[in-house]
């Protein structure tokens, strides 16, 4: 069989998904179930057993492959979970328990790199750039992370943290991050800490939504400040991935990239920092929503 299947281990819930193959990507099954990390990594396993028995049951046969996106990445050293935000994952050895429970060969990446995985093989990045070699994908939203494509391949990296924008060092006035360094990508553009930023200079709390309702209205400075902190700054970030990569298209997904101003004064301030003396690099909304996991996923196996 020539069909791919894949998993989507998020927080919340557990998806499973088919395609007909990579040059055809029709959906031949999608469902999921919650995944109630609450209580602990085996009850996850069970619940990712589960999906793939009703996606077994469904197709009639036992997949020898399946590709799975997860939160975190796996060592590829130590054969152990890091970096996880499910924190009963980290330290574990998914993959090895995940093959012998379900008796397939498992190809594992974490969620940003399925993101930019799917996006460039039947998303935005495919349909607008067929001709595309090198796709950067970014998640912007509660937290922040990216991913790199060459040639419909996904770049894990020596040590399995290849495209890990957010975790790089952008601006001490972020902060400290989890990760153990001060100023992340991640602590100035991730939802959350533009929220805290606005918060810190308006001494009110709103929702990063409500701060752009407010900034489109013109009638709040603070969100014009968040707004142009915003924009500014991805600009700056972004940069680095451009000078050292080059790719032929990057994707933005996740809450923070629906604020439109991203792809107009955000993109202004990335032809600042360039190297270069212009900017040619495409940068998009993605097409495929919360579909991008699951989906990236299958094409791991492909």
């Amino acid at each position: 069989m020539n069909n791919l299947w894949g998993i989507d281990l998020g927080g919340t819930k557990v998806e499973g998904a088919v395609l007909k193959s990579a040059s055809e990507p029709e959906v031949l099954f999608r469902d999921r179930l919650p995944t109630e990390g609450d209580k602990g990594y085996d009850h996850i396993l069970g619940q990712i057993k589960k999906v793939v028995d009703k996606m077994e049951a469904t197709m009639g046969y036992k997949a020898s492959k399946i590709g799975i996106a997860t939160p975190g990445t796996l060592d590829p050293g130590l054969g152990l979970m890091k970096n996880s935000n499910s924190t009963s994952l980290n330290g574990k050895p998914l993959k090895k328990d995940l093959e012998k429970l379900l008796g397939a060969e498992l190809f594992m990446a974490n969620d940003a790199n399925c993101f930019a995985l799917a996006e460039a093989n039947m998303g935005a990045a495919k349909d607008l750039y067929p001709n595309a070699k090198v796709v950067f994908g970014v998640i912007m939203g509660t937290g922040v992370g990216g991913g790199v494509v060459v040639d419909g391949k996904v770049i894990n990296g020596l040590q399995g943290i290849g495209g890990e924008w957010g975790h790089n060092f952008l601006d001490a006035s972020g902060g400290a991050c989890y990760c153990g360094k001060s100023g992340c990508v991640e602590k100035v553009l991730a939802g959350p800490a533009l929220e805290k930023f606005y918060e810190s200079v308006s001494g009110q709390k709103r929702s990063l939504k409500e701060v752009y309702a407010n900034y489109k209205a013109g009638t709040d400075p603070h969100a014009k400040q968040t707004m142009e902190r915003l924009t500014q700054y991805f600009g700056l970030a972004l940069s680095v991935v451009i000078n050292i990569l080059d790719p032929d298209v990057i994707v933005i997904g996740g809450g923070v990239g629906n604020i439109d101003i991203i792809y107009s004064d955000g993109r202004e301030s990335l032809k600042k920092y360039i190297f270069n003396n212009r900017l040619d690099t495409p940068v998009i909304k993605p097409k495929l929503g919360d579909s991008a996991g699951v989906f990236g996923a299958a094409f791991l196996v492909n």
